[in-house]
């Protein structure tokens, strides 16, 4: 199964690769898409576009993830996360891929077995988790990569808790 994980932004987004197969993790890419802050808005997002849909292209994952926009206190910030998620939301949509999204904390006890980790916490443990030499950089990058090993844990979870509600109803587990 090929992930493609997003921290979305207007002026970074971070993208992560990873493959999970047989109970493997293993990176593919890892990067940003960067735009310009004097560039006009609708200029950004559809930059944005373009290049999510360059790495839809390039990878052809099997599903894509997201982190869920965290609002706090700056409207503005979440306003312009807000675009940059919707525009990806619309390449995914397009091509009919699984799509889900995951909180912070999520993301944190995906990673580390712990939802209060701080940011240096998570990026060892996708650095040990993907046998990476360094930890990837910006911290956008690392947080995309963070998201999608997310994904690739919770889907597999819920993929095997749904053979087993399914053996259930036939009469007994299935643990093939």
């Amino acid at each position: 199964m090929i992930v493609l994980g997003f921290d979305p932004g207007t002026a970074t987004t971070g993208f992560g690769v990873v493959s999970y197969v047989e109970g493997r993790l293993s990176p593919i890419d890892v990067g940003v898409l960067l735009t310009p802050s004097d560039m006009p808005i609708e200029e950004r997002l559809l930059s944005i576009y373009t290049d999510v849909n360059t790495l839809l292209d390039r990878y052809q994952p099997d599903t894509v993830a997201t982190e869920r926009l965290f609002f706090d206190r700056n409207v503005t910030n979440a306003l312009s996360v807000g675009r940059a998620i919707g525009v990806v939301l619309l390449a995914v949509a397009q091509r009919g891929l699984p799509w889900m999204e995951y909180t912070p904390m999520q993301v944190k006890t995906a990673v580390t077995g712990y939802g209060g980790a701080d940011k240096e916490q998570v990026q060892a443990m996708v650095v040990r988790l993907l046998g990476l030499r360094e930890t990837p950089r910006p911290d956008d990058a690392a947080d995309a990569l963070a998201v999608a090993i997310c994904h690739a844990h919770s889907r597999v979870l819920r993929e095997a808790g749904m053979r087993r509600a399914r053996g259930h109803r036939r009469g007994g587990p299935d643990y093939g």
